[in-house]
């Protein structure tokens, strides 16, 4: 894990108290950060070709350019070539669609890509990034606007709840109850 850099300054107090003779750990000490950090920009002095003193016109944006030149060069890369994710999204909209099937089908065009569990933790991360919307595409007739329960209007909280009619449903000839059930009308 990176941290953050050390200023420019400190770098300079790295390298002058190690051509002191100074422990890597007093060094730290004594410039205020970890010894991990101290062994680190001493290797990045060593990797530069940098000893002390350092050269006059050696200013500290020159001094961080030398230093950090290939420091975070690779962040954000990827090692193989990715998918379309919008596209693994759309596919997997579609019935008997799964994760595992949209993988085989990458790993058979790109042999050399992702893993499966790579893939798929690559996939969750572009699904965290979207949106959280619950679009529902009603076609005509499909779906009723509303539901009655005996006469009673009720609006879509009551879709899930089908509750017994409430009043007793008589035949028309005869005249005679029938047998309670719910009573279920839909109107578009």
């Amino acid at each position: 894990m990176s941290g953050e850099r050390l200023a420019m300054r400190h770098v300079r107090d790295v390298i002058r108290l190690k051509w002191a003779g100074l422990p890597d750990r007093e060094i730290a000490r004594r410039v205020g950060a970890a010894a991990s950090t101290v062994r680190l920009t001493l290797k990045r002095v060593e990797a530069a070709g940098l000893a002390w003193p350092l050269p006059d016109e050696l200013t500290d944006t020159a001094l961080e350019a030398r230093l950090f030149a290939n420091a975070g060069g690779n962040l954000g890369r990827r090692r193989h070539e990715e998918p379309d994710w919008a596209d693994v999204h759309r596919a997997l909209k579609r019935k008997h669609v799964t994760l595992s099937i949209v993988w085989e089908e990458y790993i058979a065009t790109r042999p050399g890509g992702y893993r499966y569990s790579r893939f798929c933790e690559l996939y969750r991360g572009f699904e965290a990034r979207l949106p959280v919307t619950m679009r529902q595409n009603h076609a005509a007739g499909e779906k009723p606007n509303h539901i009655r329960f005996s006469g009673t209007l009720c609006l879509r909280r009551l879709e899930k709840d089908w509750r017994r009619a409430q009043a007793p449903r008589m035949h028309p000839d005869t005249w005679l109850r029938l047998r309670p059930e719910a009573q279920f009308h839909g109107s578009l």
